[in-house]
Formats: C-alpha cells, structure tokens, sequence
C-alpha cells in the first residue's frame, strides 16, 4: 500500500475530532472500519500516530510530524485540482457556460438569453438549495456563474474570493391561496398573519433569522413552519394549509395570489458570482446584464409586482413634488 491523500484527510479529520468515535461520524465510517484503516496507516508509515486515552486520542510526535505534512499538502492538492480544472475549461476551445443556482425564478430565462445570443455554446445547469455548494462549485473551477439569492445586505455563504454583482433587489411578498379573506388586499401588514402556518423551503443564510425578527417586531411568533419543496409549498397554500413568503418575481401560480407586506419587512437580492481567474470572467459583464434583464422580465410577469412598483412610484412622486 502506498501513501494516498485520503489517508492524510483521514489522520486530519481524527486529530480535529479528538477522538476516533467522532472522527468517524465526520467521516461517513464505522468506528471499526476508522480503526482498521488508521492501523493500516500507522503500519505503513512506520509507527503509532496517536496515543489513545479515555478521553480521546493524543498526537504523537510522528503523527505530529505527519500532520504538520498534511496541512501543508492537502492545500496543494486541492489547489492543484482547482488550477488543472480552469487551465482545462480556459483551453477547451468550445465556448461554455456553466450554471449553477438555487431554485427560482431567473436560471430558465438567463439559460434562454445565453442558448440565444451564443448559437453553438455548450450551456450546463446546476441547481441546489445550498449557495455554499454551488460557490464552491465555482470556487473549484466546476460551474462558471452561481446564480444565488440573500436576505437584505448579507452575503453568500462562501463567498470568499469570488467576484458578485447585484442582479435585483426584490420584497418578499405573502403568497395566500386565492380562496384566504385576507388574498384580495392590495397589501397586508405582516402582524394580520400571525395565526397563520407558514410553508417555506429550506435554504442557508440568515433569512429565517430575518423572518423571525420581523415577526418579533410585528408583535408575534410564527406558528409552526412545514420546510418542503416548492411544489409543496405552493400545494399548502392552495389547499388552505399554510400561508408562504415568495420572492415579488414569483411567477403567476393557479389558485395563489401573492400580497406585498406593508413597510417591506423582507427583501430579497438576487446575486451573480465568478471566480475572476475562471474561463467564465471574461463573459461576466455580459452574463450580468442578461441575468438582469430576465429579473426585469420576470418581475413584468408578476400582476402584483407590476401594482407594487406603479404604487412606489406614484408615492415617490408625490413625495418629491411635497418636497418641491
């Protein structure tokens, strides 16, 4: 047996556990399965990695030795691969766009604009709930453009060293089945669905810390919450079971009605990121501006996001000729 890299994750992951029975947990193995192979390891290296105690387990100074190595080496390697995967897409020759995005409304349009405008062009697609998958799919080199969404001013999990430009900045708007008393209201303060159930779909960030506040401010607490797919959630509304928080872009749904909440408690931005060393860089302005133009569409789709943005405007009129 050679010494591979998995084995130096595997003495990395034990030392950071502290012990072999949490160390297997983080793994995805069997505590006799750890052990087997960590012996196997030690054999191979010529001698004991950790001493074993009642609390846990202890470097020795080999296996010190070993992973002062290790943390030099893992890092390499994944920078290796990363690099090999961008040299590899920059000198492909066929020109390629790599998508990924959390489910909503803007992928389908942006991938239209793109098949249209670049005849020829080999367009892939990733979708996720989690935006630290997908940017780290962008960081490694494997998609070209995350198209992900955060609450109010937060940033993408993962985020770091990717370059992101705004797409849109949305409300959240209530989404109500057509036959609930409160679906024909122009607008409804967040406070008037306290009795509600919600349906959400599940997602990283800080958005369910922002709708709990919101609901903290307005004087409740959310009842309980159904986490599901967006075709169950849109079903619960429909039947009546629940009430839903949708993004204004929310396309028009058969038996759902989607309100604006009073004062915009929530608001939604939509983001683009790129690695800037990536094959995709060099098309990130124009990837942008199409990404901009299906949100623009998209939010022309939408009735009461059309009502919504001819209210805002006609009330910074007045507001602007009060001033004048």
């Amino acid at each position: 047996m050679e010494l591979e890299l998995r084995h130096l994750r595997t003495v990395r992951a034990i030392a950071e556990a502290g012990s072999l029975t949490k160390a297997s947990v983080a793994l995805g193995l069997a505590q006799p399965a750890l052990s087997t192979q960590l012996k196997r390891i030690e054999r191979l290296l010529g001698g004991s990695l950790f001493d074993r105690g009642r609390s846990g387990v202890r470097l020795t100074p080999l296996g010190e030795l070993v992973l002062d190595r290790a943390k030099v080496l893992l890092p390499a390697a994944q920078e290796l691969q990363e690099e090999a995967v961008r040299f590899a897409n920059a000198h492909g020759g066929r020109r390629r766009f790599r998508l990924g995005a959390t489910h909503g409304p803007l992928l389908g349009a942006l991938v239209d604009r793109l098949v249209a405008e670049y005849p020829g062009a080999a367009v892939n697609t990733a979708t996720s709930w989690s935006t630290q998958e997908l940017t780290g799919q962008v960081a490694s080199g494997r998609l070209d453009f995350a198209l992900v969404g955060v609450c109010g001013q937060s940033r993408p999990a993962g985020a770091e060293g990717l370059a992101w430009r705004e797409v849109g900045t949305d409300p959240v708007f209530a989404m109500l089945g057509e036959a609930h008393p409160l679906a024909g209201r122009p607008e409804l303060a967040l406070e008037e669905l306290a009795r509600e159930q919600w349906a959400v779909v599940p997602g990283e960030g800080c958005f369910a810390d922002c709708f709990s506040a919101a609901c903290s401010r307005a004087g409740f607490t959310p009842a309980a919450m159904y986490e599901t797919d967006t075709a169950s959630c849109v079903h619960l509304v429909q039947v009546g079971r629940a009430v839903g928080l949708a993004r204004a872009t929310f396309p028009p749904t058969a038996g759902v009605v989607t309100v604006p909440l009073a004062g915009d408690p929530l608001i939604w931005r939509h983001l683009l990121g790129w690695h800037p060393e990536s094959p995709g860089a060099g098309t990130a302005a124009e990837v942008t501006e199409y990404a901009r133009r299906a949100h623009g569409e998209a939010a022309g789709r939408s009735p009461s996001y059309a009502s919504w943005r001819a209210r805002r405007g006609a009330e910074r009129g007045h507001s602007a000729a009060a001033r004048g």
